[in-house]
């Protein structure tokens, strides 16, 4: 074998991938997109605004809509549990985001600093004993972060 031929040989055994390394990743590339991943985000609410509230269910839907199936939650923490009170002005939408698979948290710490209860909420709700730790925890488990 000639010494460029060697060359070429080396230069294409690099570039493909060893057995042991292709498999290792557990997901199958093709045309440049990983295998179908479980997705999951985590939004965090934390400000007294109707607007707000509602361009979060409006980007929770458009995550929906290209993702499919996604597992949502949205952890409300402080002047946010305005959202999840069952007179708000977004509780229908809340109520359906729920009918949808969505996962509303309140913080059980905001609540007692605003003396709020469970009956001042919306039916169905979860509740967390601090929001920013089920955040923290959330995130550890692999879920997305997103703050609107």
């Amino acid at each position: 074998m000639q010494p460029r031929q060697f060359a070429l040989l080396g230069l294409m055994a690099m570039l493909v991938p060893a057995p042991a390394v292709a498999g290792a990743a557990d997901a199958v590339v093709t045309v440049g997109r990983p295998a179908a991943t479980k997705n999951r985000v985590v939004f965090q609410v934390n400000e007294d605004d109707s607007r707000k509230w509602n361009t979060v269910l409006a980007n929770i839907n458009n995550v929906q809509e290209e993702l499919g199936r996604v597992d949502v939650a949205v952890v409300v923490i402080g002047p946010g549990l305005g959202m999840l009170k069952a007179d708000a002005l977004t509780a229908n939408r809340v109520q359906d985001a729920m009918a949808a698979g969505v996962r509303f948290v309140a913080c059980g710490n905001s609540m007692q600093a605003q003396h709020l209860t469970k009956d001042d909420m919306i039916d169905g709700i979860d509740y967390a004993k601090a929001g920013y730790v089920e955040l923290m925890r959330l995130q550890q488990l692999g879920w997305s972060y997103l703050r609107p």
